[in-house]
């Protein structure tokens, strides 16, 4: 399912947008240190980014929003601050069951201090999963992720899905959109 359109990714292509896609190939990379639910624990280093967007699962929206705001797609993988890269994270999951779910995976494993030093979760990123309102168990299961995380929700845009990121981000993404301009 791996397309491209003139205008970019799409939306359920992950990892680094543009040069560091080259040198981001996973097949060749050597053993990382740490792994856990397919994370791995280091990624090449954003050239001048001061964040990185870090997948907790497969689909989440990573390449997306780094494509909308700017910043290194790490894919799923630990950016490595001791290499020059971005230490600041902003975690991106979907809305649904099994997105959740790693991310509670991931913040356990900060919890257990198992994340590479220097790496620092800066926010949560919930991608709507699809278009209306949560089940009232997934927004439990949110609520309960926000008590010990800054989370920022992005709603479902059809363009996005279509492949076109041309247009401004949502009005509901303001918030996301001042954190991630004040390096």
């Amino acid at each position: 399912m791996s397309q491209k359109t003139p205008g970019g990714p799409e939306i359920w292509i992950r990892g680094p947008v543009g040069a560091a896609a080259a040198s981001a190939d996973i097949s060749t990379a050597s053993p990382q240190p740490f792994a856990h639910n397919g994370i791995l624990a280091s990624a090449p280093p954003p050239e001048a980014s001061s964040f990185s967007w870090m997948s907790a699962h497969g689909g989440a929206g990573a390449t997306t929003l780094a494509t909308v705001f700017g910043g290194f797609d790490a894919g799923s993988q630990w950016p490595d601050p001791a290499a020059g890269g971005s230490g600041r994270i902003l975690l991106v999951a979907r809305t649904h069951a099994s997105g959740l779910q790693a991310v509670s995976q991931v913040l356990d494993m900060i919890r257990r201090d198992e994340q590479p030093p220097g790496a620092v979760l800066q926010a949560v990123v919930l991608v709507a999963d699809a278009p209306g309102r949560l089940p009232p168990e997934l927004a439990k299961r949110i609520k309960v992720i926000s008590s010990v995380v800054e989370i920022h929700r992005v709603p479902w845009v059809p363009t996005w899905r279509m492949g076109d990121l041309s247009g401004p981000a949502p009005r509901e993404l303001s918030r996301l959109s001042k954190l991630v301009n004040n390096r």
